[in-house]
């Protein structure tokens, strides 16, 4: 079961878990509200995994790399690792598939407030295009990810504010209004 809660915010170490006290968990349930899927695959065989092909086929990501990080193999790890963890957006969906180690993705949910999810080795995620978010490693300093595109790698961050950005906008349209009709007093 994939793990996320609300954030304590303040100016501890990111890589900390910041838990709220008491903690307040997140269901599944509340992060696809929010426009953010997740999957349990096999990493030991990704190259294999016929769900993960499944996905792929379905979803239209046919482009693929991976991505280790860690101090001993990223140049310039700590300023890398601090832009990661900006407050952004992206005009396509971010697709990441853990296959070694962990770290935290933040989403902000309708009210603005941050969500940490912790992915672990064969944890998939899609944040949608226009969501707030940043990443950041736990303690342990090092994940491999896939990193899964829908045609030419593209990964151009906004950083926030970009409430007029057209994903921005989109999204808000999608996943931020309330679904229902109020009804009628009598």
């Amino acid at each position: 079961m994939k793990q996320a809660w609300f954030m304590e915010e303040n100016d501890e170490d990111q890589r900390l878990p910041h838990h709220r006290n008491p903690k307040q968990f997140v269901s599944l349930d509340h992060l696809a509200d929010l426009g953010v899927l997740y999957w349990k695959l096999n990493p030991k065989d990704y190259e294999n995994d016929q769900e993960l092909k499944e996905i792929r086929e379905s979803r239209g990501y046919n482009y693929m790399d991976l991505l280790d990080l860690c101090p001993e193999r990223v140049e310039n790890y700590e300023e890398k690792l601090k832009n990661f963890y900006t407050e952004h957006i992206h005009g396509d969906e971010e697709i990441r598939y853990c296959l070694e180690g962990s770290g935290y993705f933040d989403v902000r949910d309708k009210e603005d407030r941050w969500i940490r999810i912790w992915i672990k080795e064969g944890d998939m995620i899609v944040l949608p295009a226009g969501i707030y978010h940043r990443f950041t490693l736990d303690t342990g300093n090092y994940v491999k990810l896939m990193r899964l595109f829908v045609g030419e790698p593209v990964w151009t961050a906004y950083n926030r504010p970009q409430e007029h950005h057209p994903a921005r906008k989109n999204y808000i349209n999608n996943f931020t209004h309330k679904v229902g009709v109020p009804l009628e007093a009598h």
